[in-house]
């Protein structure tokens, strides 16, 4: 199926925000760009954050960027300037450290904040979470990031529940990316990398430029895309499944080192851990509860349950797969093929 004869490619013109001036933030933004030079929509694309401007100063030049808005996602005052006349917000609020009370403070109530601001501009929002939000969960990353969800889906409860979409990624890779690249880093200063629980745990790791062409997709506002994936959940992984130990194999691979990968009982891990959560956040930095996830897989569910707000479910390979813009890759990128040009 092609793109042209399924969606309406009539050029519109939207202001999109992006509440998020990171890795993931920096791709959405380009993907955002390349479609608008293209001429199949015309966007204006800010930037949001706490600190927008290093991110701006990189993309200024970029087509249909403009400049940044400062906000402060605890702050609901501040989002006014921002949303007004968005047509769509992208939240990517959350943090991968802190106390059980910061997640709580961003990745629940942040998240609900940046809903009930883009709910109120008249703004749909694509909200992005993570495959493994469990609001049971002992994990505060895990609970958070379902009761954000949740938060999410309240806001725009009745009439506007088909204008927010919750991608939930796998690991996310890509060049600049703090999951491979720290594995890789590390093994310049550890005689070996080493694995927990016999590194069993799965993975299906998403590359950064497909989550970024699927926001794009879905900020066209095409009626038929909108009927097709609003209200939903779209899991989302790419098309390699890894387990941990894999994953170690494959950074040793591509950036030619050797070293042994050595196998450490989770108690261990939840002991150093214990140790290293109460120094500064540094490369060696693992907590307690980054240990307990290793426990579980971290893989899209084929058959997956409803949520608690009953969202139904989208696959994340036929977005990418059937509306993609012609002429561009139109498959899920393998780790095989991204891997060896930022890690070598």
């Amino acid at each position: 199926m092609v793109l042209s004869a399924t969606l309406n490619l009539t050029t519109i013109s939207s202001k999109i925000v992006i509440c998020g001036a990171g890795f993931l933030g920096k791709h959405i933004a380009t993907a955002l760009s390349r479609a608008s030079s293209a001429g199949a929509v015309t966007h204006q694309i800010q930037l949001a954050s706490l600190h927008p401007e290093k991110l701006y100063s990189a993309l200024k030049s970029t087509h249909g960027i403009i400049p940044p808005a400062t906000i402060d996602i605890t702050d609901e005052s501040t989002f006014l300037p921002a949303f007004s006349g968005a047509s769509l917000v992208v939240s990517l609020v959350g943090i991968m450290h802190g106390s059980p009370e910061d997640f709580d403070r961003i990745q629940w109530k942040g998240a609900e904040n940046v809903a009930k601001a883009a709910k109120e501009a008249g703004a749909r929002l694509v909200h992005v979470s993570a495959i493994g939000a469990d609001r049971a969960s002992d994990i505060p990353y895990n609970r958070t990031k379902a009761l954000g969800e949740e938060a999410v889906r309240d806001v725009y409860r009745g009439k506007a529940e088909k204008d927010v979409v919750v991608l939930r990624p796998s690991i996310v890779f890509g060049p600049e990316d703090d999951f491979f690249n720290r594995f890789s880093n590390l093994s310049q200063y550890l005689p070996f990398l080493p694995v927990f629980g016999g590194g069993k745990s799965r993975f299906q790791p998403v590359y950064v430029g497909d989550i970024a062409r699927a926001v794009e997709i879905i900020a066209r506002n095409d009626p038929s895309m909108n009927a097709m994936v609003g209200g939903k959940n779209i899991e989302c992984g790419g098309p390699d499944i890894l387990t941990y130990k894999e994953i170690m194999q494959l950074v040793l691979k591509y950036n030619h080192r050797t070293r042994p990968i050595v196998s450490l009982p989770f108690s261990m891990g939840k002991i150093q851990g214990a140790v290293m959560e109460r120094l500064p956040v540094n490369l060696f930095t693992v907590t307690q509860a980054q240990v307990e996830q290793l426990k579980s897989d971290n893989v899209v569910n084929l058959s997956p349950p409803g949520n608690s707000m009953g969202a139904e479910y989208f696959p994340f390979n036929t977005l990418i797969e059937k509306y993609s813009i012609p002429g561009t890759r139109s498959t899920l990128a393998s780790v095989h093929d991204i891997l060896p040009k930022y890690l070598s």
